[in-house]
């Protein structure tokens, strides 16, 4: 079985507060840096891209 290739959000901070981010199989999964492990939600690309449109979009 693959593993996922995680990248860590270049936004992060210090800590663990942090999301996590892996692109396999036409699928988008995050997750949280404290607790890798717990719970992966997973979107599809075009999701993915909407919800970060939407964040920069209203960031400020």
């Amino acid at each position: 079985m693959p593993t996922d290739t995680w990248q860590k959000s270049s936004y992060c901070g210090e800590g663990e507060a942090c999301l996590n981010v892996a692109a396999t199989g036409g699928l988008v999964k995050v997750t949280e840096s404290g607790d890798p492990r717990g719970a992966i939600l997973t979107t599809t690309p075009a999701t993915w891209s909407a919800l970060l449109r939407t964040l920069k979009e209203n960031h400020g």
